[in-house]
């Protein structure tokens, strides 16, 4: 690549560099690249950036595959119910456990690159209040999900004062309810909540694959309320996707301008998504923008 080259990927991110500096970005880390070294450390890399160019990133992270390894090494069964693991007592303290190894990691990564990154969970402060998920009703053979939790409300003080400050708040899925009893969130479920709660410009959801597929079984790059309503309600997403794209939805309904799903696994895929005309993966919009990307000009250069 030659130097003008280089300068020239420069000049298209400055844009978006203006556009987003102050905002506040919702940034759900999960997938493979939380198992891949070289993605996990430059997830770090590209977080710290995003901070020291004027973005409040905010972190939440997953950790299905480090829980399951574990469980897997005590001689546990893992059981699932519509991508949402069954969470006994004995499974609640591996989910700690697994969860909160993975959060000092990635903590301390992010604050090797210069971010400085503090790590949270809900019990700090009891600022993620939870409760248990409710078995849904339309299932009378619903298995009972445990300590599942849902959230009730979000106390964004102690995130609001790391962010004035340019900390980078990471934090791990684990509610506290009025009771004291622990539950373990969803971390798509609990970044759209958060990202409502923050009134954030943007959130971010990293996954496996490349997106959400339609129903022909190809990559949706766009996707609108109730498209996403649709492919819900007819059972088109399914697995792991499925409370992922559940919590873009809400997202967008309750006030966050764009949810993005994309692939963990490309490099700098957070850079690309944040930083470029193109993006990665699907962005799941209002209903409300008749079209996106005209939306998205006007929004990041003005009108032309």
């Amino acid at each position: 690549m030659t130097p003008s080259q280089k300068a020239g990927i420069l000049a298209e991110a400055l844009p978006y560099l203006r556009a987003f500096h102050g905002k506040t970005i919702v940034v759900r880390f999960g997938g493979q690249a939380m198992a891949d070294q070289a993605l996990k450390a430059g997830f770090a890399r590209d977080v710290s950036l995003l901070r020291l160019v004027g973005m409040k990133i905010v972190v939440v992270h997953g950790g299905g595959w480090g829980i399951d390894a574990l469980m897997r090494k005590m001689g546990l069964e893992i059981k699932r119910y519509r991508g949402h693991r069954i969470t006994d007592e004995r499974t609640m303290t591996l989910v700690e456990m697994a969860l909160s190894e993975l959060n000092q990691e990635l903590t301390s990564l992010i604050n090797r690159e210069g971010g400085r990154a503090v790590g949270l969970d809900g019990q700090d402060g009891r600022f993620i209040h939870a409760c248990a998920m409710p078995v849904p009703a339309d299932d009378p053979e619903a298995p009972d999900l445990g300590f599942l939790g849902d959230v009730e409300d979000i106390d964004t003080t102690l995130i609001e004062l790391l962010l004035s400050r340019n900390f980078v708040p990471v934090v791990m899925p684990i509610g506290v309810a009025a009771d004291s009893t622990t539950y373990h969130i969803n971390s798509d479920l609990l970044a759209g909540r958060l990202a409502r709660a923050l009134g954030a410009e943007k959130l971010v959801l990293m996954t496996n694959i490349a997106g959400v597929l339609d129903r022909a079984g190809k990559l949706a790059p766009i996707l609108t309320a109730s498209a996403a309503d649709e492919l819900l309600r007819d059972h088109v997403v399914h697995g792991g996707m499925e409370p992922r794209l559940t919590a873009a939805l809400r997202a967008v309904r309750e006030g966050v301008r764009s949810v993005h799903i994309i692939d963990g696994s490309v490099a700098s895929a957070l850079l690309l998504e944040v930083l470029t005309a193109e993006g990665v993966g699907t962005a799941v919009r209002s209903d409300a923008q008749p079209d996106f990307f005209a939306d998205s000009r006007v929004y990041l250069l003005g009108p032309m």
